[in-house]
């Protein structure tokens, strides 16, 4: 009964409020964009769609280009062993890998437009070897350069000490043959068949020496030896023989015959004792004599000769 009364004495204190609600229809509010301003969404959204459409495209077209797999990009695939690029690459920047080898049955190639370096560091990152390959050259810096052949056969091999050729035949192809600056150690030196062998020293003195001997052969052809001085033939504690079928002594002097026959009682010790056109004695052999300072007798001093050579 109480809530009654306290709306029936509301309803007489606004009675004015009701004739208004009752009075005034119902408003609707409309809730969206309109006009211009949904033209332009929808031009937006347009515009969107023809972006991602035209984004989609060329990541498809970008995939196949660059040939996108699951095991790689393009030529270059990974494998478990680690990467596998088929075909040219060229790199821009500094490659660090820990082996480079081509495919099986394929070469390997490394081309550049200036050079191509390999170096070798130390754990220190200092330099112990490197190979360079440029326009003017290859230059090579290491402690050691080896080459060895397919079975592994020592063939050339180069450090601070020696040089070694470890091959069969060094072969030097130059017009003007091989030039040594200091003493050069061989057990043989021979030319090629049919080939001349030349020693040549165009300045200096040419030394052979040799402990044990040295010997020179000339199996199919002839031993000249050519001087514009002396000659010298020296042995210190042996002999020097000549032996041939014919021994030809040219432009020796011409000895004469004493008319007489008789015996000159001073004569030098002789040299050497080759045969003359004439005789120096009638009943003695045909030769001549070269003295030195002992005086002997003719009989003493013809003798003394090396060797004489009777007339045929």
């Amino acid at each position: 009964m109480l809530r009654a009364m306290v709306r029936m004495m509301t309803q007489e204190q606004c009675p004015h409020r009701n004739n208004v609600q009752s009075t005034e229809k119902p408003q609707v509010y409309k809730v969206g964009i309109y006009g211009w301003r949904k033209r332009c969404l929808y031009f937006f959204v347009l515009l969107l769609m023809i972006l991602i459409v035209v984004n989609l495209a060329l990541t498809i077209w970008i995939l196949k280009v660059m040939n996108f797999t699951i095991d790689g990009m393009g030529h270059l695939r990974i494998t478990e062993k680690g990467l596998k690029l088929e075909g040219d690459s060229e790199f821009l920047q500094p490659l660090y890998a820990k082996e480079i080898q081509s495919r099986p049955g394929s070469p390997l190639f490394l081309q550049s437009s200036k050079n191509v370096s390999v170096n070798i560091l130390n754990e220190k990152k200092q330099l112990v070897s490197q190979l360079i390959a440029g326009s003017h050259g290859v230059h090579a810096r290491g402690k050691m350069l080896e080459v060895k052949s397919s079975a592994g056969k020592l063939l050339f091999s180069a450090d601070d000490h020696e040089v070694v050729v470890g091959a069969e035949r060094l072969r030097v192809m130059g017009a003007e043959g091989a030039v040594f600056s200091n003493s050069v150690e061989t057990p043989h030196v021979r030319a090629e068949p049919f080939k001349e062998l030349r020693l040549e020293s165009p300045t200096r003195s040419l030394y052979m020496e040799a402990p044990k001997g040295v010997k020179i052969e000339a199996d199919a052809g002839d031993f000249q030896a050519t001087c514009r001085s002396d000659l010298r033939l020296e042995s210190k504690d042996g002999e020097i023989s000549l032996d041939a079928r014919k021994i030809k002594l040219l432009r020796l002097p011409e000895g004469k015959a004493s008319p007489s026959g008789t015996r000159q009682t001073v004569f030098e010790k002789p040299h050497i004792c080759v045969p003359t056109k004439s005789s120096v004695n009638q009943t003695s052999t045909n030769c001549i004599v070269y003295f030195s300072s002992i005086k002997k007798s003719s009989h003493s001093a013809l003798t003394d000769c090396l060797q004489c050579f009777t007339p045929p």
